[in-house]
């Protein structure tokens, strides 16, 4: 008889090898999964703060101890080079968690708010009340990271959580199942479900009290649309097409090697990834010829000496190479890399990291998500020329302005549509867990990080404190001969000059009408 549930094997994207033999967890078992994280929740949301934030302690310590193994882990499962997992997936999360401890208990306490002279006696407050289940549903580019840092701020807010991690790379989903369960976390605060669609979708159905997503715009719709129609509030963190403009004035050196970083890191395939370059045609020839220079050096394997792994998901060659042919059946010139019909295909995934001349907004390679080793760069010649072309995308995630003239590059920052601009940098804002992170236009809905991270998984409660000494408000019944009383109040207190006299007085005859009894 045919299993139920068949194993999921899975092979590493560099090497070609199978690395792990899986089980996915059973659809059936989701409205459990529930059931746990409900009942768990009435515990651990009321727990103190500072408990929770012994739990994420040892968790930190914990990814400390095994941080190299879990660099191994990542690197065999994504394909991309050891030093990228731990610098850009490792690191980033245990300095999330640090940031967590240090913030999270002025950020998620009783705030004071102020309180308008109209309400006289009265203290104003807001209160961050956990939401319940939140479910994460995470993406393979950066699987560790774009995983953990929902998950913790949810956490850390009092809610349960049950995380989807992408199917791409599942042993990085095992891996943070075992620190959490290693951690001492209990039972039914953090559940991980492993699958693919079919279970992504199940999950979305069962109506979590919240639900943040990392992933393409074409899924993020479709989330978004089942959130819509039960009132389920979202952060969707999508695509991006990132700008990057160089000026003249520019350390050019710099600039290629950010823009060489930018855009084949993690062989392109980060929501942040420089995918456009615009270069100002008086340098544009130098920038252009050093660029392509630099990356004929780059090595690419699976080597601690190596620069540029592999790509991680199949379908996503199909992408980067339909891209390329349009471009290039449109006349792009390929200045360095090959054509798809040349790179080499079989068990893995690499390919070779690829800039473009002569490109257009026409081309897909110049307004689609590549998300791959591939760089068309462009030249202009103004100012405002180079911030629409930037903008002339539906995407507007980050973008970033290199030039040694701090005015300049500023004024430009303030013109681009993205949720975030480095100026002579690339991508390191995500890096910044006190700034926001988050895009405009297509690239997402909703930021984390910081402060408004932890509090995206909280409703935010209005409290407001009487003494409750007076037997009656101005504002309460009766009506009788107030009218004319608080006409005579506001005009004198919003006029352009406040006449605090004929203000107090017509307060104090307020009063007065209020503790009256009315004659019947």
């Amino acid at each position: 008889m045919e299993e139920l549930h068949k194993k999921w094997e899975v092979y590493s994207p560099a090497t070609g090898k199978k690395i792990a033999e899986l089980d996915e967890t059973p659809l059936e078992s989701i409205p459990q999964l529930y059931i746990k994280s409900r009942q768990a929740f009435l515990n651990w949301s009321k727990l103190p703060i500072a408990e929770r934030l012994n739990y994420l302690k040892r968790l930190r310590l914990l990814m400390v101890e095994k941080m190299d193994e879990l660099a191994e882990t990542i690197s065999k499962d994504t394909g991309k080079v050891k030093i990228e997992a731990l610098v850009a997936d490792i690191m980033p999360t245990i300095d999330a968690i640090k940031h967590i401890e240090k913030h999270a208990a002025k950020a998620l306490s009783r705030q004071k708010a102020s309180t308008p002279l109209m309400l006289i006696g009265k203290k104003s407050y807001i209160e961050y009340m956990p939401r319940g289940t939140v479910l994460v549903i995470s993406p393979w580019n950066y699987p560790f990271q774009l995983a953990m840092v929902p998950i913790l701020n949810a956490l850390i807010g009092g809610n349960t959580v049950i995380s989807k991690p992408s199917e791409v790379t599942p042993l990085v989903g095992i891996s943070m199942d075992d620190l959490f369960q290693e951690a001492g976390f209990p039972e039914g605060v953090i559940q991980f479900a492993h699958g693919g669609k079919e279970l992504g979708a199940a999950l979305t159905e069962q109506k979590p009290d919240y639900i943040f997503f990392t992933g393409s715009v074409r899924t993020g719709k479709i989330i978004g649309e089942v959130a819509a129609k039960q009132l389920i509030p979202t952060t969707l963190e999508l695509g991006g097409k990132d700008p990057m403009i160089v000026f003249g004035d520019a350390n050019l050196e710099r600039a290629v090697n950010g823009a060489l970083w930018g855009a084949f890191t993690n062989s392109g395939q980060v929501c942040m990834s420089v995918e456009r370059v615009y270069v100002e045609r008086t340098v544009y020839k130098e920038f252009l010829s050093l660029l392509k220079e630099k990356t004929t050096a780059l090595r690419q394997g699976t080597q601690l000496t190596d620069d540029v792994g592999s790509m991680t998901f199949p379908a996503q060659l199909d992408i980067v190479a339909d891209h390329l042919d349009d471009a290039l059946n449109k006349g792009a010139i390929m200045e360095s890399g090959s054509i798809p019909h040349d790179w080499k295909k079989g068990s893995t995934y690499f390919i070779p990291p690829t800039i473009l001349s002569n490109v257009d907004h026409s081309m897909k390679i110049m307004n689609e998500e590549t998300f791959g080793p591939v760089l068309p760069v462009v030249p202009f010649d103004s100012e405002e020329e180079a911030v629409r072309l930037a903008n002339d995308s539906q995407y507007g995630l980050n973008s970033s302005v290199w030039s040694m003239d701090e005015e300049k590059a500023n004024r430009v920052a303030r013109q681009l549509v993205t949720g975030a601009v480095t100026i002579n940098d690339v991508l390191i804002t995500v890096a910044n867990h006190g700034l926001p992170f988050g895009g405009a236009k297509q690239s997402g809905i909703g930021r984390y990080h910081g402060e408004q991270g932890m509090r995206i998984f909280c409703h935010e409660k209005a409290i407001m404190q009487d003494k409750g000494k007076k037997n009656s408000e101005i504002q309460w019944y009766p009506y009788e001969g107030k009218y004319p009383r608080f006409l005579s109040l506001f005009q004198h207190y919003f006029s352009a000059k406040t006449n605090w006299i004929k203000f107090g007085r017509e307060y104090m005859e307020l009063l007065k009408i209020s503790k009256e009894k009315r004659k019947k």
